[in-house]
């Protein structure tokens, strides 16, 4: 008998295993740290295969202390970092260089070739050209690699984002694929014509023979042969895409944001792609059947890294949970704004050379004032990015979804609502990245008859409302955009 779903959430610093019963729960997992390489500044890399063995060891773990059987997985659900580029050897499936990941800055040369073709790229995949995407990564491996063009031109190299490694890997070389969500990250992929662009390739000299097949987030990759017993792999989606859809955004204008050490929101935007007018990424949610359902994406550089900053170089507490009690001690920010732009400041701005700063500061100012301060900053800069979500989509919100660490904040989610002057849900289970892969796995293997029942698993753990009345959290959200304003009239000496 079937039982479980299996799903695998492969992220930038660990793996995660989960098994999901059918009403949804999660009921075992297990975790392994993947390590990152900086071997220049500014580079980071990973090695694909030590990527590879975390997914055995997780998933050989996960069977052990939960006693389950491969027999009984009903289907594999995968989940990855995106935009994190592999090319292997076909014939052996060995990579040929390090994994270059996602927020690495090592092809920002290569990017920069490409610059006056800003609105085509656009148009094309709703990206913009960012060492970020795949598609630069690509190009330096083959440009940096042996023989790496010639070997491209002769069939013999194969590329993927980390969910192709792993589908090509647990299937033991017989399925080259990749999902509809993860492909319109590379900035190869026509998210309007769903199919790889010619135009692209031809513009990054990129062979069409080194690219996977692409298939629906709910479809059969193959038998994951590697673990017999017969589970095939049916669900596959990028990370934050599979977030939304294991919050269950299924319908028009429903919004996650997820709240890490960076925070990515992503709206729900219907079976039309909506171009940004304000710095806003278009990208495909997922394509279930014959409707392909798609999303704004805007992103915050800074959110949970300013309470590390605060505990790692400010020393004022020793763990991140700490911050809560801590900015409790005080009722207010005493005026206080801190625009956290450690890396610059993300959607809208975009802004690469704006820099840290705090205003409002008088003699009464105290570290648990700024501390609340720095918590705060999380929320107003997710209010930038959804509103110029609601904006661009023309689209009212009226619930946020969240998930990710910083969710646990109460303090955080509660001024989160009174800002937005919206409620915000929090689920019962935060793992909704993996589940995500594991409800369109279900969904592809029958295991869950449609998005209803689905949707019925659902659970939410608390609700926040806003307690703040309208006049009273306008006057503190313009307060920051000031303090934004203020930020980027200074300019650094270089």
């Amino acid at each position: 008998m079937k039982k479980y779903i299996l799903a695998i959430d492969q992220g930038t610093t660990s793996t995660r295993a989960i098994l999901i019963s059918h009403s949804g729960e999660k009921l075992f997992h297990a975790q392994r740290p993947v390590e990152c390489l900086y071997p220049k500044p500014g580079w980071v890399e990973q090695d694909a295969n030590s990527i590879w063995i975390s997914v055995v060891d997780v998933i050989n773990e996960l069977l052990i202390v939960s006693g389950a059987k491969m027999e009984e997985i009903a289907a594999i659900g995968i989940t990855n970092q995106r935009e994190t580029t592999v090319v292997w050897e076909k014939e052996t499936g060995k990579a040929i260089h390090k994994a270059i990941v996602w927020q690495s800055k090592q092809t920002q040369e290569i990017c920069e070739r490409f610059g006056h073709h800003t609105e085509m790229i656009r148009q094309k995949t709703g990206l913009r050209i960012n060492p970020y995407f795949s598609a630069s990564k690509i190009r330096f491996i083959l440009e940096n690699t042996p023989k790496g063009e010639e070997r491209m031109n002769k069939g013999e190299l194969l590329f993927g984002t980390i969910d192709s490694w792993l589908i090509y890997k647990m299937t033991q070389g017989k399925v080259h694929a990749t999902d509809y969500s993860n492909a319109s990250r590379t900035l190869l992929f026509n998210i309007k014509e769903l199919c790889w662009d010619k135009e692209l390739l031809k513009m990054w000299n990129i062979n069409r023979n080194m690219l996977p097949e692409v298939k629906d987030n709910n479809a059969d990759y193959g038998e994951a042969t590697f673990f017999p017993g017969g589970a095939h792999i049916f669900g596959v989606a990028g990370d934050q895409q599979a977030a939304l859809f294991g919050q269950c955004c299924f319908e028009k204008g429903q919004s996650k944001n997820t709240y890490g050490t960076g925070c990515f929101m992503l709206m729900n935007t219907g079976e039309e792609p909506i171009f940004s007018r304000n710095g806003l990424l278009t990208t495909i949610a997922w394509k279930i059947g014959h409707k392909t359902t798609y999303a704004l994406e805007g992103s915050v550089f800074i959110g949970g890294a300013v309470v590390q900053w605060l505990r790692d170089e400010m020393n004022w507490f020793k763990n991140s949970a700490q911050s809560e009690e801590y900015a409790s001690r005080k009722r207010d920010t005493n005026g206080v704004y801190v625009v956290p732009a450690f890396v610059g400041l993300g959607t809208p701005y975009w802004d690469d050379d704006a820099r840290g700063a705090i205003f409002g500061l008088t003699r009464g100012a105290d570290r648990h004032n700024i501390t609340r301060a720095a918590l705060y900053s999380i929320a107003y800069q997710s209010t930038d990015v959804i509103k110029t979500m609601q904006e661009d989509a023309n689209l009212d919100l009226s619930v946020l979804k969240v998930d990710g660490g910083a969710s646990a904040n109460e303090m955080l989610m509660q001024f989160q609502a009174d800002i937005l002057q919206a409620e915000v849900r929090l689920p019962s289970c935060v793992e909704t990245t993996a589940l995500g892969a594991g409800y369109l796995a279900g969904l592809g293997c029958g295991f869950w008859k449609d998005l209803r029942e689905i949707e019925a698993n659902h659970c939410c753990s608390k609700r926040y409302y806003p307690k703040m009345n309208a006049k009273e959290a306008e006057s503190l959200y313009d307060g920051w955009k000031e303090a934004v304003k203020a930020t980027r009239a200074y300019k650094p000496q270089k």
